[in-house]
């Protein structure tokens, strides 16, 4: 690897479906905290962020002027969360930890490009996962769109899965409205924007389409369409490139999450 040439890549990171315990990678004390790991990690992690950077730059380019809003998907890796190594995390390029944040680093690269960041897995519950798979995808949100606020992006969300019931939409919507409507002006921390998967025969029907109407309502408190609230403006030109180094220091300390309400105070 490039600053160590006598280090191979990991060879003990186990199989397919190997749980992170069966694996001297990712087990508890395993090679991620060594000095060799550290630096793997770092270099795998740091190209994916590097690429991007490099992809926003040129899309940047094209649509300059244009009145859109560019962004980035980042992949809802909840299963594995709640073991020290985030091994699924980890394995798909996420350098994250109990202790580092791998998500405030992408969100500090956007910041150059005037990008949204845009998450998944909006109306997951813990409670609907399976524990054999230490999934926690409502901390996982949680901490996701937290980085992308802290960085002062615009923050947009989305649905993983096919839902048409109340838990669903209301576990949305205190994600869209973590702490609820500010009757004295805007929430101090909303989404931008949510894309809802998918329409369907099934989202048509009946009372799945009347529930469908009502939280739609709910995104928007209520309030019919206007326009002038979060406008999207003229592309401008993307920022000077960011030194690495600078982007890194989002990582550590790694912060608590802001913080969210167990429910929606509007509910459909």
């Amino acid at each position: 690897m490039a600053g160590h040439p006598e280090w191979e890549l990991p060879d003990d990171a186990g199989e397919y479906n190997d749980t992170p315990e069966e694996t001297q990678f990712f087990k508890d004390n395993g090679t991620y905290l060594t000095e060799k790991g550290k630096f793997f990690l770092s270099w795998y992690s740091n190209k994916l962020i590097e690429h991007g950077d490099k992809i926003l730059d040129e899309a940047n380019q094209v649509f300059l002027g244009c009145r859109v809003q560019l962004a980035i998907k980042i992949s809802g890796i909840h299963w594995w969360y709640r073991v020290p190594s985030h091994a699924a995390e980890l394995t798909a390029g996420y350098y994250n930890l109990d202790d580092r944040d791998g998500y405030r680093t992408i969100a500090r690269m956007l910041t150059r490009h005037h990008a949204s960041m845009n998450f998944t897995c909006a109306e997951m519950r813990d409670s609907e996962q399976s524990e054999e798979a230490k999934s926690a995808p409502e901390e996982l949100v949680q901490q996701v769109l937290s980085a992308g606020w802290r960085e002062g992006l615009n923050v947009a969300c989305e649905n993983a899965l096919r839902r048409y019931d109340a838990t669903g939409y209301n576990t949305i919507l205190r994600n869209a409205r973590p702490r609820g409507i500010n009757k004295s002006g805007p929430p101090e921390h909303k989404l931008f924007g949510f894309t809802y998967l998918r329409v369907s025969d099934e989202l048509l029907e009946g009372e799945n389409y009347v529930t469908f109407q009502t939280f739609v309502k709910r995104m928007h408190a209520n309030q019919g369409h206007d326009p002038s609230v979060d406008p999207i403006a003229p592309l401008k030109r993307s920022k000077p490139e960011m030194p690495i180094k600078m982007i890194l220091q989002a990582a550590e300390p790694k912060l608590e999450p802001f913080p969210f309400d167990e429910n929606t105070d509007l509910p459909v």
